[in-house]
């Protein structure tokens, strides 16, 4: 069994609205240090993989096909055995 954590961010190149307003929220509570705010995701998967190999394999296809838009997202990703 295999555990895998997905890290997904909007690449540095694409505007992050949500970001922006999270900023702009932490200026107006005085936390005028913040200089830029970038939302992401974070999954956990759990996987029933023969071998690193293929869970890797079957984790980068998820995010290549689901979990990450790949236009204007980036992922990573750790394995670990569970």
């Amino acid at each position: 069994m295999w555990k895998a954590t997905v890290y997904v961010t909007i690449k540095q190149n694409v505007l992050d609205p949500q970001g922006s307003a999270v900023r702009g929220s932490l200026h107006a509570m005085g936390f005028d240090e913040v200089e830029s705010v970038r939302i992401g995701k974070y999954m956990e998967l759990k996987l029933d993989a023969g071998s690193r190999e293929a869970a890797e394999e079957r984790v980068k296809t998820m995010c290549e096909k689901l979990l990450a838009n790949t236009v204007v997202e980036d992922y990573r990703y750790e394995l670990e055995e569970v």
